[in-house]
């Protein structure tokens, strides 16, 4: 009998106060750590990351070194808190080239990323929940209403939260711990925050990690109401103070999504009650005074998520669940639209605000489309020649500033391929023409010859893994830019795949036609016939060549992820089907590149 493989080592992090500018002098301490006892998987800073005093020159000497490339981040690091007086010029730049909302942190320089606002994302399988920012008037460097509201609308999904970083402490976080040697500092009232108090009682995450007060403590950990784990709450001391007060702490959580319910629930013995009441969601942002009602909702995306678990919808927005995920838990119990033009659009990256209310207040900040018919019908009425072009605002053109060229993997005259992003099976790749083309369809004969060398050469590359291919490609009269997604599956599932397609089209109430079951040539040369109707279209190519097809109905509610959603099944990776809980590091990426680069070389029909 085969022994058991051992479970993974649980992620190493350190975890470090504020910066307050001296980069030189923490990351010399990280280095030295790392080497003595590391490695260290990633470094999260909490409190004021900048100086506290402003350099109307430029960037203070410190944060230039890492900015501007003359001294370098030993490893990943992530920072809350975007405050101080150098702050807004310093992140201006990164603010302003990020895409969307980046939960995982906008890149500053190599290995630094600034967690701007409130979210949530994975680190090394860690759940990782932030606030950034302190309490006050609103500004740079203040956490908002809205940010609070999406923590408060995180806090009720499914799922452990591992680590929750703010930079100010939580009001009562001392009531019921033992004081009798707890420093001076702890017990003064300044630095706690009531409105962090309350989130804190409501995420309920396993550690809680601030900084602010300029000292270094850990509390007992505590049981929380309603939950089977204990918290622990660690407050750390500003970078080089002059008390030696630790500002650098490490830790190894196992992730609370592959622990045991045993290990979960273990209290240790010295675990005391919730140092908080049960949550009101009646503490305002103090001081903050009242916006107008018209921008109430900046970021509409995250308001929207938490008006609608409470009711407070007034039924003419969209839904944010559906329009960007094409599903929503709710159902006809939603308070909001589901949409499905908007989804569409969604899709082919433009704005939700600008899809929700016909306007974006994010400003030069936000990279995502802000137009809707009117491009599309403009593209839609050229010929098929001159609507191959590359639009820069398109994720997918290879000409692109915006594509994401360490996922390419070859390219040809016409086509390249590339890893999928958040891929469902490590050799999940797409299929992509270099230039801006709606579907693979109407792409010319010359392109459509080398799309059949690419599918010889995947075809004998998974052939050596024993696996075979499956080609899915979703067509709409809205598309943007076309991806054919090709997915390797065991050969000894090869057969199940027609027919769960079958299955799962029965179950949303249609049928599958074959296309010209005599070959798959004259079957996309059918399709292709096809493509130029109003209609949307669904097909897959089967491991034996045969093409099912769906015509898709103007008023039908087709998935998005249907053929995503269907291989999941077949391949029992049902918590694969949105590609989000798939998603991996640049460096995973980098290497499942790398790979495939190297088994495919052989086969490549662009060498």
């Amino acid at each position: 009998m085969a022994a058991t493989p051992p479970a993974p080592a649980p992620p190493r992090i350190l975890l470090a106060g504020d910066a307050h500018g001296r980069l030189h002098q923490l990351f010399k301490r990280v280095k030295s750590v790392n080497q003595s006892t590391g490695p260290f998987h990633a470094l999260l800073c909490v409190g004021q990351f900048f100086s506290p005093e402003g350099d109307a020159e430029g960037a203070p000497g410190d944060v230039a070194d890492y900015i501007e490339g003359r001294a370098s981040v030993p490893i990943p690091t992530y920072f809350t808190g975007d405050y101080g007086p150098s702050a807004p010029r310093l992140l201006s730049k990164a603010a302003a080239g990020a895409r969307g909302f980046a939960p995982g942190g906008i890149e500053i320089c190599p290995n630094l990323f600034w967690l701007r606002g409130s979210n949530r994302f994975t680190l090394h399988g860690l759940s990782v929940v932030y606030l950034s920012g302190r309490k006050g008037l609103g500004g740079p460097g203040c956490y908002s209403q809205d940010d609070v509201d999406a923590l408060r609308a995180l806090a009720e999904e499914p799922g452990i939260v591992d680590l929750f970083l703010t930079n100010e402490w939580p009001t009562g976080v001392v009531s019921g711990a033992d004081t009798s040697n707890v420093p001076n500092q702890v017990l003064d009232p300044i630095g706690y925050d009531p409105i962090v108090a309350e989130l804190v009682a409501e995420i309920k995450p396993r550690y809680h990690i601030a900084g602010t007060k300029g000292v270094f403590y850990s509390r007992e950990p505590y049981v929380n109401d309603s939950a089977a784990h204990v918290t622990r709450f660690i407050g750390l001391a500003n970078v080089g103070n002059k008390e030696k007060q630790k500002f650098i702490h490490a830790i190894s959580p196992t992730p609370a999504s592959v622990m045991s319910s045993a290990d979960i629930h273990a209290k240790p013995p010295n675990a005391t009650l919730s140092p908080y009441v049960g949550p009101s969601k009646s503490v305002p942002i103090e001081e903050a005074p009242k916006r107008p009602a018209e921008n109430i909702d900046s970021q509409y995306w995250r308001y929207d998520v938490k008006r609608q678990r409470h009711g407070e919808a007034d039924g003419g927005g969209l839904c944010f669940k559906f329009t960007s995920s094409g599903s929503c838990q709710r159902g006809s119990k939603c308070n909001y639209r589901h949409d499905e033009e908007a989804l569409e659009h969604y899709q082919r990256n433009v704005c939700f605000d600008f899809l929700n209310k016909g306007k974006c207040e994010r400003g030069p900040e936000c990279k995502f489309v802000h137009s809707l018919s009117g491009e599309t019908a403009l593209r839609d009425a050229r010929p098929r020649s001159e609507r191959r072009r590359v639009e820069s605002s398109c994720w997918f053109c290879l000409s692109s500033p915006d594509v994401e060229s360490h996922l390419v993997i070859s390219i040809g005259e016409g086509y390249y391929c590339t890893l999928a992003k958040g891929p469902l099976v490590p050799n999940h790749v797409l299929m992509i023409p270099v230039e801006h083309c709606p579907n693979t369809l109407m792409m010319p004969p010359e392109a459509e010859a080398e799309l059949g060398r690419y599918k010889i050469a995947l075809g004998k590359y998974f052939e050596k893994q024993g696996k075979t291919a499956v080609y899915f490609e979703w067509v709409s009269p809205r598309s943007h830019h076309a991806n054919l997604q090709v997915v390797p599956v065991p050969l000894p599932k090869a057969d199940a795949v027609n027919k769960i397609f079958h299955l799962a089209a029965k179950k949303l109430g249609f049928e599958f036609s074959m296309v010209n079951p005599d070959g798959a040539k004259t079957a996309r040369e059918s399709l292709m016939s096809q493509c130029e109707s109003k209609s949307g279209m669904f097909y897959v190519e089967l491991p034996e060549g045969r093409i099912l097809l769906h015509m898709i109905d103007s008023n039908e509610k087709f998935p998005v992820q249907f053929g995503r959603e269907v291989l999941a099944g077949l391949l029992s990776m049902a918590d694969c089907a949105d590609w989000r809980n798939c998603k991996i590091s640049k460096e995973e990426e980098i290497k499942m590149v790398d790979d495939f680069k190297q088994g495919f070389h052989e086969f490549d029909p662009a060498e």
